[in-house]
């Protein structure tokens, strides 16, 4: 049997989970690493020998890639090279998809994988919907939030749980969950009840889920949301009706007495669970989850404190300058999308709380601005009519 070869793109904790993953798979190759750091000092990584920092090796040696880097104006070089060169993409990668995915689904295959909550929605969400019930609420789950957490204590969690400081802020602050949870939305054409999420805190699920498909119902539309939930394992969850002539047996299946009946998956186990997509994509399984073509929900940049005109924002995701929310694009044709704020110079003063704008900031050229401008320029003409 002829294996796979897999490239991945990103030496961090996902990329390297990644890696001793697939090298155990009979019918999957472990063919190229790309990464940006000195290979010379990466002693301690598991397959030396197929590292490179060179994008143009690593895709010429691989039938599909995955993008598991976490950083969207790199990423979206990257991917825009294995797109030009027809090779299938997953990615890992909630922020990049939020930000250029759409530019890229109207190119090639791009999908995100199982692994990380979006991922594992969708999968749910294929679940649920053949066993007939109609999904109202896409639910992801947080034990804690706090939008404004200090240095000390991310300095503190992040060595503690062997993170980077950036990627334990941007958990912390809520910055992911709403990445995640617009990438959901965009790519299951669900909605947004409010900007920013409602967020409320749940010891129950069943209960909680109850009042957010109440609320769905009342729009008209599925819903993403998350709940802050102390209690609750790290999972996801999907709140959905079903036929009225199944209540009875739903009731005896431990279901509740309905309308609205909350489906639980109690984990999600990143990389472990990527090698299931890449099958999926090797068989025909199509797209598991993109940010869609047309996507109607992006997530903004709101400042944590005054910023002042002439401070840089080194990178906006995970920073203690802004956090991130997801909008309505209709609403914000003008907000920045805080996956765009690298290397970025404020030119006013913006207030805490206030949301950055394209004319708040200077950004320097890139692919990824590049790609953005294409996306709003086809919303806004797609607005218009």
């Amino acid at each position: 049997m002829e294996k796979v070869k897999v490239g991945i793109v990103g030496t961090g904790l996902i990329g390297k989970g990644l890696a001793l993953e697939i090298a155990k798979q009979e019918d999957l190759e472990l063919a190229s690493v790309l990464t940006r750091r000195s290979i010379a000092t990466m002693k301690d990584y598991p397959f030396p020998d197929v590292l490179t920092n060179d994008m143009t090796t690593c895709m010429a040696a691989c039938d599909l890639i995955v993008e598991c880097s976490g950083d969207v104006i790199y990423g979206t070089e990257v991917i825009d090279q294995a797109i030009t060169a027809c090779l299938p993409v997953i990615t890992m990668d909630a922020e990049l998809q939020v930000t250029t995915g759409s530019y890229f689904a109207r190119r090639g295959f791009i999908t995100e994988a199982e692994g990380d909550q979006p991922g594992c929605l969708a999968s749910l969400h294929e679940n649920v919907v053949q066993m007939g019930f109609k999904p109202l609420v896409y639910g992801n789950i947080k034990g804690f939030l706090n939008v404004n957490p200090s240095k000390e204590d991310m300095a503190y969690w992040s060595e503690r749980n062997g993170l980077r400081m950036d990627m334990t802020t941007s958990f912390t602050d809520g910055t992911k969950v709403q990445i995640e949870q617009a990438l959901v939305a965009n790519g299951l054409d669900a909605g947004i009840a409010v900007d920013g999420l409602l967020a409320p805190e749940a010891d129950d699920l069943n209960d909680v889920g109850n009042e957010l498909a109440a609320e769905a119902s009342r729009l008209g539309h599925a819903i993403c949301e998350f709940v802050v939930a102390p209690k609750a394992p790290p999972g996801v969850f999907i709140t959905a009706a079903h036929d009225s002539r199944q209540k009875d047996v739903l009731r005896y299946f431990k279901m509740g007495d309905g309308p609205y009946y909350t489906i639980l998956q109690n984990y999600h186990l990143c990389h472990l669970e990527v090698v299931k997509t890449i099958r999926r994509v090797i068989h025909g399984g199509g797209v598991l989850l993109n940010n869609g073509k047309n996507p109607t929900i992006s997530v903004a940049a709101y400042a944590k404190r005054n910023l002042m005109p002439g401070e840089e924002i080194d990178k906006g995701i995970g920073s203690f300058q802004v956090r991130g929310e997801a909008v309505r694009m209709a609403n914000h044709q003008e907000h920045v999308p805080i996956g765009l704020l690298v290397n970025a110079t404020i030119k006013r003063k913006i207030e805490a709380g206030e949301m950055l704008t394209f004319a708040d900031v200077d950004l320097p050229d890139s692919l990824a601005l590049t790609a953005w401008n294409e996306i709003a320029n086809r919303q806004t003409i797609k607005l218009v009519k």
